[in-house]
């Protein structure tokens, strides 16, 4: 069987467990929050009514991608794009290409983020597999000007930071369905977790604060990882609807 990502590939590592995700997934709501196409992500109305249910939604359709088989994958992508030209339809406009490339470039850039703060280092090869596979996702998506290596992508990213975020009322509304769907609490670790995963470009738009006093609690986990108490703490973490969720994520990583 021919998968879409290569079964002993890195990126397969990343996306199968779920500590991985949750930073990806915190990552990417502080990117959609101050994207300047962040109109398009309120247009059905779907992002503010369920702002992490949508978040879980992107992550389960990259989930599917990387560990389908290649045509069951190529349909998920296809999916994808008929479903973003249905809004465009229903819109009467046509998503910037640029605003798709963006999408295309956080997941990249968290993946990689996320498992270095997490896991280890990666090397090179390892980041041009990340990028390869996304990009890869992006050409069946007939996306326009994507860079042809990793290095030519670290400059089209950066690029993608200066000219398209903005902290806007769209941003204010977004933090407050957040605030709103976790609590308190788990408000102040989603900001956390994204003050530790995030861009420094995306930093400096947001007001997370500058003391990451999460770290330490990492640090902890970490060796909770070590005697297999981790799940403990993160549960105790998560609002109780997503708990599920995220066994799920876990239990697809044990079974590929």
């Amino acid at each position: 069987m021919e998968y879409f990502v290569a079964e002993d590939s890195i990126v397969r590592k990343i996306w199968g467990k779920a500590d991985n995700i949750l930073f990806i997934f915190a990552g990417a709501g502080a990117e959609f929050a101050l994207n300047k196409a962040a109109d398009w992500l309120y247009f059905t109305g779907r992002l503010p009514a369920d702002p992490l249910g949508r978040l879980f939604s992107t992550v389960a359709y990259s989930r599917q991608i990387i560990f389908s088989e290649r045509e069951a994958a190529l349909q998920s992508i296809d999916k994808i794009t008929a479903i973003h030209k249905g809004v465009e339809a229903s819109r009467g406009m046509q998503i910037p290409d640029w605003a798709y490339r963006d999408v295309l470039f956080l997941l990249i850039d968290l993946s990689v983020r996320s498992y270095e703060l997490l896991e280890r280092p990666l090397t090179d090869m390892e980041k041009a597999q990340v990028f390869a596979v996304f990009k890869r996702v992006g050409t069946r998506m007939q996306l326009h000007d994507l860079p042809a290596s990793y290095t030519a992508y670290l400059h089209a990213r950066n690029e993608h930071l200066q000219q398209n975020l903005v902290n806007s009322a769209l941003t204010a509304d977004l933090y407050k369905q957040y605030r709103k769907h976790l609590g308190p609490v788990r408000y102040q670790i989603l900001k956390q977790a994204q003050l530790l995963v995030i861009s420094p470009l995306v930093r400096k738009h947001l007001s997370l604060g500058r003391v990451p006093w999460l770290l330490p609690v990492l640090w902890v986990y970490k060796l909770f990882r070590l005697i297999r108490l981790e799940k403990f703490l993160r549960d105790g973490l998560l609002p109780v609807a997503y708990k599920s969720q995220i066994k799920n994520l876990d239990h697809l990583y044990i079974q590929s």
